[in-house]
């Protein structure tokens, strides 16, 4: 079942969402050389504490990967696409690009947003994979009005993506997003037959991800049983925003 929210709610949902905007630009200026990973993942841990703010991710329960998720961010780094774990042992280098994934819970609501920040100078092409992720989900956040249907999202992203030669993972999706997490419909950024198509009604709230990849879509699970990273090595961009479906258009919650 989709959840609609009311004016309340959705007030609640965008002030999580402008703390997860606040976090994600705050740990976005600490990217840069020999920065860890987990510099990152305490600095977001500190700023959600002192705002009174739950983390979302940490202690999620994933049943795909048999326990509780330990941190509150995913830093996944070049080839990794999603669930990168933070660690004092992962030094940033000039040339990666690191995807930096959190969410909050806040009021009861919570907030999920992601970004993909490049560590200095990044080669051309690199530059054009984030370009066109980022693109790719500022189209398809226009969709998100009264009357379209959820498809309409889902195709966007793809025809984008794959038109300049990249490719669309497709075992992991954006989401509903209200009082829980991860809510009901999945949002693919493709578009598969086998799920609803939705029309789309005031008061829904997505969490649009497009997770992109600059080889082949398929990915793979490390050994860890969370970093999930692109089969062919190549490198992988993920960004990701909170939009509410209102009558006046689509409504980010996730930045200001």
């Amino acid at each position: 079942m989709i959840i609609r929210k009311n004016a309340g709610e959705l007030e609640r949902m965008r002030r999580a969402g402008l703390l997860v905007y606040k976090i994600l630009q705050e740990l976005a200026g600490m990217v840069k050389e020999d920065v860890t990973t987990q510099d990152l993942e305490a600095a977001a841990e500190k700023m959600m504490r002192d705002a009174g703010a739950k983390p979302a991710f940490k202690n999620y329960y994933v049943p795909a990967a048999g326990s509780e998720y330990p941190f509150v961010l995913c830093t996944s780094v070049n080839d990794e696409v999603v669930h990168g774990m933070p660690s004092a042992k992962r030094k940033l280098k000039r040339g990666d690009i690191v995807s930096i994934d959190t969410g909050v819970q806040l009021e009861g609501y919570f907030g999920d947003s992601a970004i993909t920040v490049p560590v200095g100078e990044v080669p051309e092409q690199v530059e054009r994979l984030l370009r066109v992720t980022q693109e790719s989900l500022e189209m398809a956040i226009d969709k998100a009005r009264p009357g379209n249907r959820l498809f309409d999202i889902c195709s966007t992203v793809q025809q984008h993506v794959e038109s300049n030669g990249y490719s669309v993972v497709r075992e992991y999706v954006g989401h509903g997003i209200g009082s829980k997490l991860h809510e009901e419909p999945q949002v693919p950024n493709y578009v598969d037959r086998r799920n609803e198509n939705p029309r789309l009604k005031e008061g829904m709230v997505l969490a649009i991800e497009p997770m992109v990849n600059a080889g082949k879509p398929e990915t793979r699970v490390k050994p860890d049983r969370w970093t999930a990273i692109a089969s062919d090595g190549s490198y992988s961009a993920h960004f990701e925003h909170c939009v509410a479906v209102t009558a006046d258009g689509p409504w980010v919650l996730t930045r200001p």
